[in-house]
């Protein structure tokens, strides 16, 4: 299946932006819309941080474990899930771009490596929803850094 991306621009730097994502349990505050039951373990943050959280998408539920695997200070995160009893395997990988004018642009990646049958034969529709979700995601997502970095600069 082909990988799914969002972007978003956003007025903080790289170093702010990677500062939040690095750990995993912030994002619980940005997409709680369609992960819920957050599980956390290992470290707070970087690599081997994880969670295991519900999936609620397209009116289906799935457990899935998400661990960081690669962590490159500033510029970007690598998750691995594993989903629908490890038939589903797929990266999140995001990347952090400063932008011209300030700020930085936030591209954050879906990429399968491997896909259920019927994930397979409705991809357009699964491709979609991803879509929408993780646009959400990025909006929310956006919300959350202004109010992180607020507090964290008070």
């Amino acid at each position: 299946m082909k990988p799914v991306t969002v972007s978003i621009g956003v007025p903080q730097t790289p170093e702010q932006v990677y500062d939040f994502l690095d750990v995993l349990a912030h994002h619980e505050r940005f997409t709680d819309h369609y992960l819920s039951d957050w599980r956390c373990g290992g470290p707070a943050r970087g690599v081997g941080s994880r969670v295991t959280v519900t999936a609620s998408l397209g009116g289906t539920k799935t457990d899935v474990a998400i661990e960081v695997v690669e962590a490159d200070a500033p510029r970007r995160i690598v998750e691995r899930n594993v989903s629908a009893g490890g038939r589903r395997l797929a990266h999140g990988t995001y990347v952090l771009e400063p932008l011209r004018a300030g700020g930085t642009r936030v591209s954050f990646t879906y990429a399968w490596v491997r896909a259920p049958l019927p994930d397979r034969l409705l991809a357009p529709v699964v491709r979609a929803t991803m879509r929408r979700g993780n646009r959400t995601a990025m909006r929310r997502l956006a919300a959350e850094l202004s109010r992180h970095v607020s507090a964290a600069g008070s």
